[in-house]
This record gives structure tokens, C-alpha cells and sequence, in this order.
């Protein structure tokens, strides 16, 4: 005989207070994060956002401009960085690259003149606008000093870069058990009224001739490494790669996942990378669309394309073209 208690809800008994709040209520608080498609990205208290990339795919640069930007647009919030990687001048370094214009390279070897100096002061003047209101944690880079940080210093954004490194409390039996309670406890921090942003590590994937690579399209949500919770815990999940796998440029795609709450839409970004910033961009076309005259070969390979020519010029249409032409 089963002697658990049973729990459970009539939906009859929540349709009120929910039709009254569907009507009536107030929308989820989500922060703003950038301007144009930027702007589509739900980042606010309660939401895990993960973000996971290739080495190199620019996932330290993007989170790190939704960070400063939130609180650019934000009066009031506190951001807490956690990175593992990079301590907060070099991070500093790559957000005045962005906000002056001024080249990275020129800002991390001091090579300055008077010709960036406009530049440089209206980038200091607004990460001192700020400077009050981001921290960074030091290390041990555990689970439970980010804790202490962000109550001590009042966050209301948590960002982590990135999870694989951040060690979460008591024992565990191997790295996927770590990085699993670290999301566990992450979704508490959420719950608790705050917003997290997660980068994560992704795994090599086979590409469509075999081979083992980090090609775009062969990542998805098991690509997130040692992965299980990470894409069962965050509210929304993203893998910003190359918009085109084969060619070295600076468009890339922001792959969208997964979406609890909302719809599934990428965005395209160029990624300027000597001075680390994204902004949004139109997609490039089909690769079908890229060449018209292979698109109609392609769309009936039994009419050439001079036969298309003719019985164009044989229409109405053709002829008022010409007419308007004279």
C-alpha cells in the first residue's frame, strides 16, 4: 500500500488569481541589456542565462558588455563578476577598447596619444559612472566566496566565467557532480530574487565530414560541458560561434537554444574584435540565395537560365520595363 501523501492542485482553484494576474498583473522585471536585437535578451531576477562558445569565440567580451551595459541602463543595480580567467584590469582593459573605439592593442601596451585622448576620457567617464556598482570576486573562486560577495556587496547580477571552474561546496565524486550541484545552487541564487549569467565550456562535436571541431552548427544544448543540469537548470541557453564555419570574419551567431519562458530566436553580431565589441547585424542570406543564377538553376535544373531570359522578355511585364527604360 502507497502511504505517501499525495499533493496536488485543481486547476479550478488557480484560475482565478492566474486570469487576474494574466489581465491585471504586472510583467516579469527584466533588465536591459543593449540596444537593437540586443534588447530581446531576458536577463532579470530569477533567470539563469547560459552562454557557452568555442576558445575564442568572443563569450568573455559579449557577457562582459551585458554586464556593463545593464548597469549603464540600470540606476541602482549592483553586477558581481566572477572570472577565472582574467583578473579585473584586463577586463577593464577590453571594456574602454569597447566604449572609446580605441583599439585594444593600442590600450593594453599604453600606446596612447593625444589623437585617442577625447576617446579615452569619454570611456573612463563612463566606467566611472559604474565603478561603485561592479565588483569582482577574488579568489578562492568557490561557489560559496561568490556567495558572501554578492550578499556582502548587494548584487542583484551574478555573472560566472566560467562554471567548470567554479568549485561549489562539499564533495562530489567527479567534475560532472560538481558542475551539477554549482547549477543547483545557482537556481536557488535565482530563485532567490537574482540574475545570473553562466558561461560554460562547450565539447568538440563532429563535423559534416567526420571530424572532430567546434563547428557551430554541430553544437547544441549536450554540447555544454559535462553538461546534464546546465541545460535543465538555466531559464534561457545560447552558443555564440562563427555565422559561417568555413570563413575567418566577424559575424557570428548567437544560437538560441533553449527558452523557458518565451520564444527561441538567434541573433547575428559583428564582433569587432580590436575592440571587443558586438553589435547586432542582419543575417547574411541563404547560402541557396547567394548566387541568384545557381538559386534558379537549382529551383528548376531543367530550364536554363537563357531559356528563363527569353520568356521574360516575352511578358508584359518585360516590356513596360523597357518602355520605362527609354
Amino acid at each position: 500500500m502507497n502511504t505517501a501523501k499525495a499533493t496536488f492542485q485543481v486547476a479550478a482553484d488557480t484560475l482565478a488569481p492566474w486570469r487576474d494576474d494574466v489581465l491585471t498583473g504586472t510583467p516579469p522585471i527584466l533588465y536591459p541589456v543593449g540596444a537593437g536585437e540586443l534588447s530581446r535578451l531576458e536577463v532579470g531576477p530569477g533567470l539563469v542565462s547560459l552562454f557557452g562558445g568555442a576558445p575564442g569565440a568572443g563569450k568573455t567580451a559579449f557577457t562582459m558588455q551585458l554586464a556593463v551595459d545593464v548597469l549603464r541602463m540600470t540606476p541602482g543595480l549592483r553586477a558581481l563578476v566572477c572570472n577565472v580567467e582574467m583578473p579585473p584590469p584586463i577586463l577593464l582593459d577590453r571594456q574602454l577598447a569597447r566604449l572609446s573605439g580605441v583599439s585594444l592593442t593600442a590600450i593594453r601596451y599604453r600606446r596612447l596619444g593625444a589623437a585617442e585622448a577625447d576617446r579615452i576620457d569619454q570611456g573612463l567617464h563612463t566606467l566611472e559612472a559604474i565603478a561603485d556598482r561592479l565588483g569582482f570576486v577574488r579568489p578562492p573562486f568557490t561557489l560559496a566566496n561568490v556567495a558572501a560577495c554578492a550578499d556582502e556587496f548587494r548584487a542583484g547580477l551574478i555573472v560566472l566565467d566560467y562554471i567548470q571552474r567554479i568549485a561549489p561546496p562539499g564533495e562530489h565524486g567527479d567534475k560532472r557532480g560538481s558542475v551539477n550541484a554549482t547549477m543547483d545552487y545557482l537556481r536557488q541564487f535565482a530563485d532567490a530574487g537574482v540574475a545570473v549569467i553562466v558561461v560554460s565550456a562547450v565539447g568538440r562535436t563532429k563535423d559534416a565530414k567526420g571530424r572532430s571541431s567546434y563547428a557551430g552548427d554541430g553544437l547544441n544544448l549536450a554540447s555544454f560541458r559535462e553538461s546534464s543540469e546546465l541545460e535543465f537548470g538555466c531559464d534561457d541557453a545560447f552558443i555564440l560561434h562563427p555565422a559561417d564555419d568555413d570563413a575567418e570574419g566577424d559575424m557570428m551567431r548567437l544560437r538560441h537554444l533553449k527558452s523557458r519562458h518565451g520564444e527561441q530566436c538567434d541573433l547575428w553580431l559583428t564582433f569587432n574584435r580590436s575592440i571587443q565589441r558586438f553589435t547586432p547585424t542582419a543575417p547574411p542570406p541563404a547560402k541557396s540565395d547567394r548566387s541568384p543564377r545557381r538559386a534558379a538553376s537549382r529551383a528548376n535544373p531543367s530550364v536554363p537560365t537563357s531559356a528563363l531570359r527569353a520568356l521574360w522578355g516575352r511578358t508584359e511585364a518585360a516590356s513596360d520595363d523597357k518602355g520605362g527604360d527609354a
